[in-house]
Parts: structure tokens; sequence; C-alpha cells
């Protein structure tokens, strides 16, 4: 198969650039870049849980996810202009708080809420995708700053999230980590949500021209998990454990020489 139009490979992921506390007065923040799709993903910890849980002595998590006006090259209206949520802003808002609370201990909150903002201040594809690694990044950093502050007793993250988009070409080709043109281009796109240890979260996709097979499917899973390998590969250089930047050991990649290496999947063993 001949390069995409950005030069990549099939199979091969977007650059991929974390800023970590871009705010100031959130608990936990990160500016994930991935290509040129660029998102802000905000944690903050309150007191208070909805209705359907009051009195049960258990906490949330909630997700909100919007598009700044000129994320995109023609500006749309913001949604408290037209006084109502957009519906793609609400299906993506609770795919990322579903996704989050699959790896949350909710119950040993107490009655707290966990809000994740993710604003997407510029569109290129798979700014889903983008959103659910940038809040799960972020939220890592908020709980380091909570137990410091003794605003929780324990971790309650039990496992890392990560997320890649796939599609299907006309020509039958798997494509990795779409970016807009290639998005409205395939004849199938899906979007994989899986832990570091390559554990299915959710899988969300539609085949919107024509039927794909089983075997297509299989090999649109396989690319997922190999994109995921690369993509934790990718963030490792953007790890960071109070504030120092250190390179992680797992099952995808090998540790640096003279580096300071743990494990992602024991770190997330001993906070159970």
């Amino acid at each position: 198969m001949k390069k995409r139009l950005d030069g990549r490979t099939s199979k091969e992921v977007r650059k991929l650039q974390v800023l970590h506390d871009p705010f100031g007065y959130a608990d936990g923040s990160v500016l994930l870049s991935l290509g040129a799709t660029k998102v802000l993903a905000s944690v903050t910890l309150q007191t208070g849980v909805p209705f359907f849980l009051k009195g049960k002595g258990q906490g949330w998590l909630t997700a909100e996810y919007a598009m700044l006006p000129t994320a995109t090259k023609q500006r749309s209206m913001r949604e408290s202009v037209n006084m109502q949520k957009n519906g793609r802003s609400v299906e993506i808002s609770r795919l990322i708080g579903r996704s989050l609370r699959s790896v949350v201990a909710c119950d040993v909150l107490g009655e707290k809420t966990v809000y994740i903002d993710c604003d997407v201040l510029q569109a290129d594809g798979s700014t889903r995708v983008a959103s659910i690694i940038a809040a799960s990044i972020a939220l890592h950093r908020a709980q380091e700053k909570w137990i410091e502050k003794k605003k929780i007793k324990e971790p309650i993250i039990k496992d890392m999230l990560l997320a890649v988009s796939v599609g299907v070409t006309r020509e039958n080709n798997i494509l990795v980590d779409l970016n807009q043109i290639e998005d409205s281009q395939v004849i199938a796109d899906f979007n994989f949500v899986l832990t570091v240890g390559k554990n299915i979260v959710e899988i969300q996709g539609t085949a919107e021209k024509r039927p794909l097979s089983p075997d297509q499917f299989d090999q649109m899973k396989d690319a997922a998990l190999e994109a995921i390998g690369s993509i934790n590969t990718a963030l490792l250089d953007h790890a960071e454990v109070k504030g120092k930047k250190i390179r992680e050991k797992n099952n995808f990649v090998k540790p640096a020489p003279r580096a300071t290496v743990f494990s992602l999947e024991k770190r997330f063993e001993k906070t159970l």
C-alpha cells in the first residue's frame, strides 16, 4: 500500500505530544496533541453526587466534551448560544465517562464527584480517542495531588486507558489513527478503548458504506492492539510521577538504560 497523504504507513500513529498542568486551578490537566488534533483535558474533584447516589456513600465520575468554535476550519456556534447540547458532544461525553468509570473505583471516593472536562482546541480526526487518552493521563495526575492533600484515602485508578481509531478504505486497507480527510473517506471506522494491558473497555463503530466481514473486523482489532502499543511507547517520554519525568516499563517497551523503571501494570495492581 502506498503511503498516506501525511506520509504515514497504514499502521502508523501520528506524533503524540503531552503538556502537563497547563491549567493552574484544575487538580490535573493535560494538553495533548495527536498530529494536528489538540485536546485540553482537566480533572476536578467536588463534594456531592447525583441524586441517584445520595446517601449511598459512594462517588461518581462524569465527563463533558466540547469543541471550541474555531476547532474546525469553519467556525461553529457555541452550544451556549444554541441553548442546547450538541447530540455528538453528548454522545462523546458519555463515552468518555463510561470508559473512565470502568477503571476507577468510585465506591472508595465517598460522596464526591470527579469531573472530566475535554475541550477540543483543534480537530483533525480522532478527537474522541485523543480526549480519552488525555483524560486518563490528567486523572492519574490529579489522583497524585488528591492523595498528597489527603482528599482521598487511597488510589482510585485501577488501570490506564488508551484509545485509537481504525478505518477500512474502499480498497479494503486498514488504517489506524484516522485524520479528518481519512475519516470522511473510509467505508467503516471504529474506535477502540483499551487498557494498557490490551483489555477491551469499549468498541464503537459502524460500516457506513458496506458491511464488514468477520475477518475484516479481526484485522481492525489486531491493528488497534498493535497501535495501542505504539501509543503507549510514545507516551512514555511524557510520563510524570510527582512532577519528575521517568521512563516506564510494561509489556510493550524495553526500558531505557540508566532509567528509573517500574511497571504500569504492577503499579495499578498495588492500588487495588
